[in-house]
């Protein structure tokens, strides 16, 4: 029996299999990714991930997580876990760490350290109906990146932060337009 190739946690082989799959059947790229949310009280909301659909097929996690979203006290929140838009900013920082990681381990990069600082600037006015504010989301996002890797040089490693931020799919999100579609159901 083979050994897998392992690397910063990730089974490359599994990895290459499932790159060749894409390639020989382009539906095998397909999923639709879900999370229901439900409000508990005030600014509080959780949400429930636990499936999603891949090829068109429902596929169920191996077990569900659940989020609660909260503002800040200085929001008239309690606190009792991030806001959506800190959400936002940590999902930016989970795609790049994975797509680095992902990435880094194809190439035969073995890191030692990977962390990223994000923040973004956001003014309340045309969310509380103010029309005199900026657009109602952010307004710039700040990403600093912490690398280090035993065999690669600081070019490789730039090299790698550039490709990881144009194929990360939650910068593609920010930076371009995606139809929103929301429907209501009033139930009595």
């Amino acid at each position: 029996m083979a050994v897998a190739t392992v690397r910063n946690g990730v089974n490359v082989d599994q990895l290459v299999q499932t790159i060749d799959a894409i390639k020989g059947d382009a539906s095998v790229a397909g999923f639709t990714f879900k999370a229901n949310t439900r409000w508990k009280e005030g600014s509080t909301s959780t949400a429930e991930v636990s499936s999603f659909t891949h090829a068109g097929q429902e596929q169920t996690r191996s077990k569900s997580h659940i989020l609660t979203g909260s503002e800040p006290e200085v929001l008239l929140g309690s606190d009792s876990g991030p806001n959506a838009v800190e959400l936002v900013l940590a999902a930016l920082g989970f795609c790049y760490s994975v797509g680095f990681v992902y990435n880094a381990a194809a190439l035969g990069y073995e890191l030692e350290e990977l962390s990223y600082e994000v923040e973004g600037d956001f003014d309340l006015r045309n969310f509380v109906g103010i029309d005199a504010g900026p657009r109602p989301g952010f307004t710039e996002i700040r990403v600093r990146g912490h690398a280090r890797a035993k065999n690669a040089s600081q070019e490789d490693l730039d090299k790698l932060c550039q490709y990881v931020q144009d194929t990360s799919p939650v910068k593609d999100i920010l930076i371009n337009p995606v139809s929103v579609k929301t429907t209501l159901e009033v139930t009595s």
